[in-house]
């Protein structure tokens, strides 16, 4: 037999020690080459630029 719980935990307590496992919404910023939105400190999915440098070669959708 594992370990059995003494006491009821509260839904207060239960709700502070699962407080931290919220889902948050991803920051996005407007790329400054494209206008697109992309997450900071990544290379732009859409056109390949990070920090106004062309980084990835991005194959156009309609050529797949």
């Amino acid at each position: 037999m594992g370990a059995l719980p003494k006491h009821k935990v509260s839904r207060h307590q239960r709700g502070n020690r699962r407080r931290h496992q919220v889902l948050k919404a991803p920051h996005l910023v407007t790329c400054s080459n494209c206008g697109s939105m992309m997450q900071p400190h990544r290379v732009c999915k859409v056109c390949g630029y990070y920090r106004g440098r062309q980084v990835l070669v991005v194959r156009s959708q309609d050529n797949d």
